[in-house]
């Protein structure tokens, strides 16, 4: 035996041993006995294998565009009041317009000044001492796009953190986004988790507004509506009134107490820089800590400073939280938010402040939970298939091609240890389309052999020997074995590029078996006639 063949088959036996070592976790029945220092590389299933939930969300982008003219009426306002322009009012009228009116006629230059400066405002019209504004075109159709990429983003964030395995979540048209979360079993929580806008405020009560009747310590959940339009012509006009949600955990009853809050906030969440759960030395009860960035530690400071004694709101999606007293000016950056939360809930609504707000609403289009039955349904499905499939091919081989034959199918047994070793080192995430391309993997497999072993043949009828049959055999196929399985990889990579979901799952697999192939046809079945060949002077070819 020459040492090119002895190095040839300590590389096939090391691939072989290392794809089950890699492989072995993957079998449920084995992982429990493994020991602890055993590789914990394992092929995850896909939502059609294992269960899950399959989401369709549209982005409310038009809200975004309407949220983002709100902020441009209140920069307006802000900026006149410093350069002392008295303004009788700014207001939205529209999702896309603004109209202001100045007091002094003499002060519309410099308020159309302002608004010029923001860049993304066009004057619409003007008519006395009112001027109305309207949101660029282009700058609308920016605000739109952008909604959506950043709540795929937002949401990708939140469910990373959430621990699901491979998840989906890509854009879908315009507007649309497409989740998919394979192995989900609590999907109320996945769907609040995924649902929630998340925008964080930081508001004043108003407590020097005397109501007539004074506002209730608490209402029933579905008297809140009704407590909105008891109060609806008596509140201040920089005032609202907003609900913080109670819940009796030892009944399950939920009731609302109301607040009269400012509405201008103290600051938002864009300030946020950490967020988690924990415990509270005082109450033992779950509540979330969080830090401020800089600027959001600076205007904390100087509102609880200006606000000692006061209470301030923590809303979250125009729902109070807490609402407690200042006791004393807050320095540092820090604070906790209390709301009798369970862990849960705790580390749920930490997971969101750390992601972010949705920059819109989403709506829900489509909510499918593919039920475990179905998914074991399916693998039952894909494993006969393959079995089946491999069974033929083998029988195939073996009558047709004889001995050689045989070589060929240890190839194909070669070619799946391999691939599901490789899966597995991956952390791939099999899907029905995956099984699909372990299938497709061991026909092409086949016809790698049948292009080399027809060359052998033609090498034979020239009254070539044995051992240079085989080598001429090898040589002249391998240029057209090379292109074909080239070709299909490109094809592969364009699938996994521009596919989604079981579409990539059947790129990866397909990818990884082309590769895989290419060693087990033009390596793997060449050490096994090598071997047999050096053994003995071969006058005939059982091919």
């Amino acid at each position: 035996m020459n040492k090119s063949l002895m190095w040839r088959m300590l590389l096939v036996a090391a691939v072989v041993v290392t794809a089950l070592i890699i492989f072995l976790p993957s079998l449920p029945d084995v992982r429990g006995s493994l020991p602890t220092w055993w590789p914990g590389n394992k092929i995850n299933l896909g939502l059609d294998l294992q269960g899950g939930m399959h989401l369709i969300y549209q982005v409310e982008s038009d809200k975004a565009v309407e949220s983002f003219t709100g902020r441009l009426a209140s920069s307006i306002s802000n900026e006149a009041a410093t350069k002392k322009i008295v303004l009788a009012g700014v207001k939205q009228t529209s999702p896309t317009t603004i109209e202001a009116d100045v007091q002094n006629p003499a002060d519309m230059d410099r308020l159309l000044s302002i608004a010029s400066d923001l860049g993304v405002l066009d004057k619409v019209s003007q008519e006395g001492n009112k001027v109305v504004f309207a949101l660029k075109n282009a700058e609308a159709a920016r605000i739109k796009k952008n909604a959506v990429t950043q709540a795929v983003e937002t949401i990708r964030n939140r469910i990373d953190q959430f621990g699901v395995a491979e998840p989906v979540i890509v854009q879908q048209g315009t507007d649309q986004i497409l989740i998919q979360l394979p192995g989900v079993k609590d999907t109320q929580r996945a769907l609040d988790l995924i649902g929630k806008t998340a925008q964080l405020e930081f508001k004043m009560l108003d407590e020097t507004t005397q109501l007539t009747p004074p506002l209730p310590d608490s209402v029933p959940a579905s008297d809140a509506d009704s407590v909105l339009a008891q109060y609806k012509d008596k509140i201040p006009a920089g005032d609202e009134i907003l609900f913080q949600r109670i819940v009796d955990h030892s009944t399950g009853a939920i009731s609302k107490r109301p607040y009269l809050v400012k509405k201008d906030a103290i600051m938002t969440g864009d300030v946020l820089q950490e967020a988690r759960m924990g415990i509270s030395p005082r109450t033992k009860e779950a509540e979330v800590d969080f830090k401020l960035d800089p600027t959001g530690a600076r205007i904390f400071d100087q509102a609880t400073a200006a606000n000692v004694g006061k209470r301030m709101a923590i809303i979250l999606d125009n729902n109070v939280y807490s609402a407690p007293v200042i006791r004393e000016r807050i320095s540092g950056g820090s604070g906790s938010i209390s709301g009798n939360f369970t862990e849960a809930e705790a580390k749920d609504l930490a997971i969101v402040l750390r992601a972010g707000a949705l920059p819109a609403p989403l709506k829900p289009l489509q909510n499918l939970t593919v039920g475990p039955t179905l998914g074991s349904d399916s693998i039952q499905a894909g494993k006969k298939a393959i079995i089946l499939g491999t069974l033929l091919v083998v029988i195939f081989m073996a009558v047709y091609y004889k001995l050689s034959g045989v070589i060929a199918d240890f190839a194909v047994i070669l070619n799946v240890v391999v691939l599901i070793g490789a899966l597995a080192l991956l952390n791939a995430t099999l899907t029905l389309p995956g099984l699909a391309g372990i299938l497709l993997t061991i026909g092409m497999g086949v016809d790698s052999n049948v292009l080399i072993f027809e060359r052998i043949r033609e090498e034979l009828r020239t009254g070539k020997t044995v051992r240079a049959a085989i080598d001429g055999g090898y040589n002249k196929a391998f240029t057209t074995v090379l292109d074909s399985h080239v070709t299909t990889l490109i094809t592969a990579a364009v699938l996994f590029q521009f596919g989604t979901g079981p579409i990539k799952g059947f790129a990866v697999s397909l990818s990884l078996g082309i590769m895989i192939n290419l060693f087990t046809a033009l390596v793997g079945t060449k050490v096994v006639f090598d071997l047999w060949t050096s053994r003995k002077k071969l006058e005939k070819l059982s091919i």
